[in-house]
């Protein structure tokens, strides 16, 4: 690692969060200014990236992980795309939906997927998703 780089990580110090920094930008990381520079769609897809990565390892090795890996990759990447957004917590509520896909019930599972306040709240994401489960293939 460059002198550089180590001098800056020691001047800005790291933050995982964003914060106000002195001059009363919304900043993260190691000073990066949000407000006037945000992020390139690169640095987006890369954190998109490890999100995903990072909701894959949750449902694995968590309580549901046996029944997420008896999944084909369809359907996996439907619960990975409500961990994204519920989080592992959130998703794990959907205690119903998971005592489905245990039988592999997925007309069930959808069915659970679709009586939900996240249905309600993000029905047109929530009825492709449900679909997505209970077909095994990508809607659009």
């Amino acid at each position: 690692m460059s002198r550089l780089i180590e001098q800056l990580k020691r001047h800005e110090g790291f933050r995982s969060n964003p914060y106000i920094c002195t001059a009363g930008k919304l900043t993260i990381g190691y000073g990066r200014n949000l407000d006037n520079r945000g992020i390139s769609e690169d640095e987006a897809i890369a954190m998109l990236n490890n999100d995903i990565s990072d909701c894959r390892n949750m449902l694995e090795r968590g309580e549901v992980g046996s029944i997420y890996l008896s999944l084909c990759d369809v359907r996996r990447d439907c619960l990975v795309n409500m961990c994204f957004q519920l989080g592992y917590a959130g998703i794990s509520k959907f205690v119903k939906m998971w005592n489905f896909l245990i039988l592999d019930d997925f007309h069930g599972a959808a069915v659970e997927m679709l009586d939900s306040k996240w249905a309600k709240q993000t029905p047109e994401r929530a009825s492709e998703l449900a679909e997505q489960m209970r077909s095994g293939q990508y809607q659009k």
